[in-house]
């Protein structure tokens, strides 16, 4: 079971949907990836895109992140998302908004109301992790969600192509952790 690392919501263990359809990050990828971004967290805006448990915008925010945007299409997952939210006391916390939705219409729909974030984090099927990034870098272009000098971060198997060379942001560098990389992105 996930669990939220440091912070405001340090210690609780997090709800995570039944089955293999959702694959929450493990809590060394996730230690590992806010230790690296640990300075950027602090009043930034994160958007979590294929949410799945919401663990990490809860954890950006018990670090001191201003607000998590959490987008997950699932509705076994959403359901998940807003118990964890209820774990923390959080449920109605303007800090925290989830759309229930495919991430096409979720970004168009923030990128009409001007939204920009600093951290972006995506944790999309592996399978689907190289298109999803491809698309999901256009969106991010074409919609302006990027803020000045913020990044996205890519969770994708270490089995499975993936070509930073045709994704539309400026490849910044990878981590392995097992089976598991995270690919940074500007």
């Amino acid at each position: 079971m996930p669990r939220v690392v440091t912070g405001e919501f340090r210690g609780t263990i997090l709800n995570a949907p039944k089955g293999d359809n959702t694959r929450p990050t493990t809590d060394k990828v996730k230690e590992a990836v806010f230790s690296m971004i640990q300075m950027r967290v602090p009043e930034c805006s994160f958007l979590d895109i294929f949410s799945g448990t919401g663990q990490m915008g809860i954890e950006a925010v018990s670090r001191g992140a201003v607000e998590a945007v959490m987008i997950e299409r699932s509705g076994a997952a959403a359901g998940i998302i807003k118990e964890n939210l209820q774990k923390i006391h959080c449920g109605e916390d303007p800090r925290f908004r989830l759309i229930k939705a495919h991430y096409d219409k979720a970004l168009e729909v923030l990128g009409q109301e001007g939204k920009k974030f600093d951290i972006i984090f995506l944790d999309p099927p592996y399978r689907e992790a190289h298109k999803d990034m491809v698309r999901i870098a256009g969106l991010i272009r074409q919609y302006g969600l990027l803020s000045e000098g913020g990044i996205v971060l890519c969770e994708h198997s270490s089995d499975l192509p993936f070509d930073t060379d045709v994704i539309n942001l400026k490849f910044i560098r990878s981590c392995s952790y097992g089976l598991t990389v995270i690919t940074f992105f500007e």
